[in-house]
């Protein structure tokens, strides 16, 4: 539940104050377990909503950062390939706090836009677009990669 954690957080200190957070959470709330999904599965819903409620605290809401006139990078399959489960996540850690959560939300945890959007208080199409944006920043950070690689 720590990697949960961090891939919501910038630090592994406010990821680790999180998940002790989420675990008081689970122990006060155990009898309301109702035993129709998995554990874990309830576990990691109550860490994402904690490192959400934590997100949103903070005053980096809806951050925009204008990608509208970066070129489409195609990239080859083997560039992904290459890449390692720990270069990734140090990568999308790298982009901005809005564009990290919806990607995170959205490609990792398998939420749908409308559910980021009534976690996030924000709009379906700011769900969209942010993860939009994520993904052509993640492009271009593993082409720069590519490059230095070879």
């Amino acid at each position: 539940m720590l990697a949960v954690c961090l891939r919501y957080t910038r630090h592994r200190m406010e990821a680790e104050d999180i998940l002790q957070d989420a675990f008081i959470k689970v122990f006060d709330n155990i009898g309301k377990f109702e035993f129709k999904g998995s554990f874990e599965g309830w576990i990691r819903r109550i860490v994402i909503n904690t490192a959400l409620k934590n997100y949103s605290k903070k005053s980096f809401k809806q951050e925009q950062i204008g990608l509208e006139n970066q070129p489409e990078l195609p990239l080859e399959p083997e560039i992904y390939s290459n890449l390692q489960e720990e270069e990734l996540l140090r990568l999308i850690n790298q982009l901005p706090d809005g564009y990290r959560v919806v990607f995170n939300l959205y490609a990792v945890e398998g939420y749908s836009h409308k559910e980021i959007a009534d976690l996030l208080g924000i709009q379906e199409s700011t769900s969209r677009s942010q993860l939009v944006k994520a993904r052509k920043m993640l492009q271009g950070m593993i082409v720069e990669l590519q490059k230095i690689a070879v």
